[in-house]
């Protein structure tokens, strides 16, 4: 293990997502051989990097020179207190013994949600915020600087997420770090497997598929989605694809759980255009699919003739598995930041519908790319997929079939 130049380690010992990774980096050495995961009688977690019990010379130095790479992951049984407070304990061990520099994989990135605080000069947003707005935030912590500033302190050096939507958050990583913080957008991935694994845009098709924001929040990506899927199809002159149309919704709350939409004024198509269409909705993350059961029963309403649903970040709780099973969402793609929804129970009757993008290739193609640098062979394609034997798309596409591990 010492040999190695980069080292791999996880928050816990058995956790796929983190041996992937090390898969993929080519670490021989198995994750749970090069640190020990121990909790002490009173719960408290000390984690150890292994050594040669008869070496009395590099005490303190075992990691002299070595970049340390954690993974963490939420799959599994820890909480994200529990994995956010031994992420800083192993950064702390490795520096404390000699790291060089220390890398944080964390796909979905923690206390994102607590991007701002209730004064002025806590979080700047993209918006005007309001009295309501402060009063939100009212009586809570900054919990996005707090994160940051923890993560510094424990000795993490870089951080690479994937897919963070928050403007606040962004800039305040980027600043804590001095810029070595990546925010991986996922734009690419999704509009290669809408260009050549999707069964959308058929031959016969006079008109290209329609790339949909739920929301003003989720524009900016989906446009991005849509510029990577015009430059897939342009690649090939024999392409079968037409150019894709951009539609915005916007919505209003009439309650807690409860909302309207429609066409936002300045989205450059309304729904006149959606009959007989194929409609792909993109979103950086679903917690409830109340709002997204919502906008694709509209988007089925006004004729769409199959709607697709891409995400990033999917949290599978019961309540969006009853709202995203509605038949008025054909089809959902998203990806194993959040591990767990690789598990077919997680999935529930979704398995039929849903199709994930395993992004442990392209998580080290770019952690090679922008952080490590050197020769390295990207992986190519940069995905693989999971898919359930039960779910059509994997039955009649071959190229899933070969892609699948």
């Amino acid at each position: 293990m010492l040999n190695e130049k980069y080292i791999v380690v996880g928050v816990q010992s058995d956790d796929p997502f983190t041996s992937d990774i090390a898969h993929y980096m080519h670490q021989e050495v198995d994750v749970s051989d090069i640190l020990a995961y121990k909790e002490f009688a009173n719960t408290e977690f000390c984690p150890r990097f292994l050594s040669d019990e008869s070496d009395f010379d590099h005490i303190g130095h075992g990691l002299d020179g070595k970049t340390v790479i954690i993974v963490s992951a939420c799959s599994g049984i820890l909480t994200r207190n529990a994995r956010a407070m031994r992420t800083f304990l192993v950064a702390r061990a490795a520096k404390d013994n000699g790291a060089e520099r220390v890398i944080l994989i964390e796909p979905d990135l923690f206390y994102s949600a607590q991007d701002r605080g209730p004064r002025p000069e806590y979080g700047r947003v993209a918006f005007q915020r309001s009295v309501s707005d402060y009063k939100k935030f009212d009586g809570q912590p900054w919990s996005a600087m707090l994160y940051a500033q923890l993560l510094k302190t424990a000795g993490v050096d870089a951080i690479m997420t994937v897919h963070n939507h928050s403007v606040a958050v962004q800039e305040l990583f980027y600043n804590t770090f001095n810029g070595y913080f990546y925010n991986l957008s996922p734009a690419q991935l999704y509009a290669s497997y809408l260009a050549n694994h999707a069964p959308l845009n058929q031959p016969e098709d006079e008109q290209g598929i329609i790339i949909c924001a739920p929301d003003k929040g989720a524009t900016p990506f989906a446009q991005c989605v849509m510029k990577a899927y015009e430059e897939e199809i342009s690649k090939s002159l024999l392409s079968r694809h037409k150019k894709p149309e951009f539609l915005v919704m916007s919505k209003e709350r009439l309650g807690e759980r409860e909302v309207v939409m429609k066409p936002a004024p300045d989205s450059p198509i309304t729904f006149e255009a959606l009959k007989g269409r194929e409609v792909v909705v993109c979103d950086d993350m679903v917690r409830t699919g109340g709002t997204i059961m919502t906008c694709c029963k509209q988007l089925k309403a006004a004729g769409a003739r199959r709607v697709l649903f891409v995400v990033t970040h999917f949290y599978s709780s019961q309540e969006v598995k009853d709202n995203l099973g509605s038949d008025v969402i054909d089809e959902i793609v998203t990806t194993d930041t959040l591990p767990n929804i690789l598990n077919r129970d997680m999935q529930g009757r979704l398995r039929k519908k849903i199709l994930v993008l395993k992004l442990e290739r392209w998580i080290v193609n770019e952690l090679h790319r922008q952080i490590l640098g050197g020769e390295f062979k990207p992986y190519n394609p940069p995905y693989s997929v999971d898919i359930s034997h039960k779910n059509p798309n994997w039955i009649n596409n071959q190229a899933l079939r070969d892609m699948e591990l």
